[in-house]
């Protein structure tokens, strides 16, 4: 707490308060949680994947099934950095609120799986995941790991131990719809909760970037943590312009111990 501003410090024991006194917090993630894990977010402005790729040229549906390899090319460096990512202080912050019944669902829109690898049991992953992978041909559905691995080690596209047809990761790409179920339930969880804490999100992205706004509508508290403004942040109870790596740890300590 102490390395923060005397403003920030007064919004995070705010923060830390309102979780206290919640009844259902919900958390909506972004890529800015885990780039402190290493992970390239999208937007960022020379950073970020798309100021140096065309998305629709490079992970669009249409990409995918005329030239896989060319989706493939792009798709390992990003697949190794997701493969060695560790989950970061922000990631086990937010694990530690959810294990004491403080946090009731994170819904986020990474595909990186490390809120899992963290140990938060409740995540809504409304851009799909880099877990499982599909079938182009038969549908079967294969743990990512060794495929994953292997891809990523020697280049070898993963196929299907079923028909030997391309595997393609569950992730969403540019063309598809989101995944059905996980929206539907991210809607719910935006519907139920009184309070919505996003992390890390720029909140340009629809239709998740509403979410917030479902939950305002229904009353709920807001809290923004992103080191940039959002669209939402006029409307937020407090939002924070810092790290979110270290802000979200420094708000759980306070809430996990008063």
């Amino acid at each position: 707490m102490n390395s923060f501003s005397a403003q920030s410090r007064a919004k995070i024991e705010f923060v830390a308060d309102l979780i206290r006194n919640s009844k259902h917090t919900v958390v909506l993630t972004g890529a800015g949680i885990s780039t402190p894990s290493g992970i390239p977010d999208f937007r960022s402005t020379g950073t970020g994947l798309w100021s140096r790729d065309e998305p629709l040229e490079v992970a669009s549906l249409s990409t995918f099934r005329t030239k896989p390899g060319q989706f493939f090319e792009w798709f390992r460096p990003l697949a190794r950095q997701m493969f060695e990512a560790k989950p970061n202080a922000a990631h086990a912050a937010l694990a530690e609120m959810e294990m004491r019944g403080f946090i009731k669902a994170v819904i986020t829109q990474n595909i990186d799986a490390l809120h899992q690898k963290s140990g938060s049991q409740i995540v809504i992953e409304t851009h799909g995941t880099m877990r499982t992978l599909t079938c182009t041909q038969c549908y079967h559905q294969a743990q990512a790991g060794a495929h994953i691995e292997r891809f990523v080690e020697t280049g070898e596209l993963p196929r299907c131990p079923r028909c030997a047809q391309l595997l393609k990761p569950d992730v969403i790409l540019f063309g598809e719809q989101l995944p059905q179920a996980a929206w539907f339930a991210a809607q719910k969880e935006a519907r139920a909760c009184d309070l919505m804490l996003v992390a890390g999100s720029s909140l340009e992205v629809l239709p998740v970037a509403g979410l917030p706004m479902q939950a305002l509508d229904r009353g709920a508290h807001l809290v923004v943590v992103n080191n940039t403004p959002t669209y939402i942040n006029v409307r937020a109870d407090a939002a924070i312009l810092e790290d979110v790596a270290a802000v979200l740890p420094a708000i759980a300590e306070r809430v996990l111990n008063g």
